[in-house]
């Protein structure tokens, strides 16, 4: 779990991430902080998604997407907007 939280932080600097356990059926806690100490963003992830390079690859992802809309950089309607975009140009089966 060391590891993970150590790729976590270089991933996404220069907030401080934190894991601790949470849940029944193993889940993590994932928690970023800003240069403050503040809560930027607080999420719940299952053992397989930290431990799978993939889904961690996702993680990620979504971590990023979620500061920047606690930050107000981002409105989640753009998102929206974005995924009905890139549907709209998916070649019909």
């Amino acid at each position: 779990m060391e590891s993970i939280s150590l790729l976590l932080g270089e991933a996404l600097s220069p907030y401080q991430v934190s894991l601790s356990p949470s849940g029944a059926h193993g889940e993590c806690l994932v928690t970023l902080k800003n240069s403050n100490g503040a809560i930027v963003v607080e999420r719940q992830f299952n053992q397989a998604q930290l431990t799978d390079k993939r889904q961690l690859t996702d993680v990620v992802d979504g971590l990023h997407r979620d500061i920047l809309i606690a930050e107000g950089r981002l409105e989640p309607c753009v998102i929206a907007a974005l995924r009905n975009a890139a549907l709209d140009k998916r070649p019909a089966l």
